[in-house]
């Protein structure tokens, strides 16, 4: 049990966007976790058919939760304190434009992680 949000570590949006989230006291303790490292949650989000070389997930309550999904439940559980979370509160608390965004964003994620010389999360 627990909330945990699980990330490419090794990408710069990824790991900007994590760290500059702040979700709501009601949630509870929020763990961030790197896709990259040997951990529960990372095998429980693979387990449960989630790739997580093309999508971020956000467990909560043992449900999962990945790509412009995530997106939006983060969105919806943001504080939105902060211009960055009041623009991503706003853009993906429509669950219609995350799901018309994430493509994007995920396409310029993997452009980034290949100029960067970083491989693949190892599943």
């Amino acid at each position: 049990p627990g909330t945990f949000v699980v990330y490419d570590g090794d990408c710069p949006f990824c790991s900007e966007y994590v760290k500059l989230l702040r979700l709501r006291e009601a949630v509870g303790k929020v763990t961030l976790v790197n896709a990259r490292d040997d951990h529960p949650a990372v095998r429980y989000a693979t387990e449960k058919g989630v790739d997580l070389n093309q999508e971020m997930a956000l467990i909560l309550h043992g449900e999962v939760h990945s790509g412009p999904d995530c997106m939006h439940r983060l969105a919806l559980m943001s504080t939105g304190a902060g211009p960055f979370n009041a623009v991503m509160a706003k853009v993906f608390a429509s669950r219609r434009l995350a799901r018309l965004l994430y493509p994007a964003l995920r396409t310029g994620r993997n452009i980034t992680l290949r100029l960067m010389g970083r491989r693949p999360i190892a599943i």
